[in-house]
């Protein structure tokens, strides 16, 4: 059964996932740093990890299988989750793919090679309502292929 993990912190989507998840009968796992209000649901769990740098990344990776959806901006994160099969979704609506993982790597690189240099000095854009809508639709879209994809039990 496809289950959606999401890397917490930070996120801006955690409702929309709830309710797309609601929608089609999946559990959801919220894993963070800290405690955090999650909806008092039997198909929803959180799970608070230690603070240290990748502790989330590591739990949802070391629970991640094929079929699963990871909600995350984080890059590595995502390339980790990629191996095991999972589908990965930024807060955004990009997806990440096997296809499209090496360049958000380098990317990532190289942008954190501009602001160790200072040529780049602001945060990230701003999240905005068409990026809400596009994770939506995205998500839809996601889990839509993988429920088509699974064999008949």
């Amino acid at each position: 059964m496809t289950r959606i993990y999401i890397d917490a912190d930070g996120c801006p989507v955690k409702q929309e996932v709830y309710k797309v998840a609601w929608r089609h009968g999946l559990k959801v796992t919220v894993v963070a740093n800290a405690r955090m209000r999650v909806p008092e649901d039997e198909d929803v769990e959180q799970v608070v990890v230690d603070g240290s740098f990748d502790a989330a990344d590591d739990w949802i990776v070391g629970r991640v299988s094929r079929d699963d959806v990871v909600i995350s901006s984080d890059i590595p994160l995502a390339a980790r989750a990629l191996e095991k099969g999972a589908r990965v979704l930024g807060p955004n609506g990009r997806e990440f793919t096997p296809d499209s993982i090496g360049e958000a790597v380098a990317n990532r690189e190289f942008m954190a090679y501009l602001r160790e240099s200072g040529t780049l000095t602001g945060g990230p854009a701003p999240f905005e309502k068409r990026d809400r809508s596009r994770f939506l639709q995205r998500l839809e879209e996601i889990i839509q292929s993988i429920v088509r994809l699974r064999p008949v039990e």
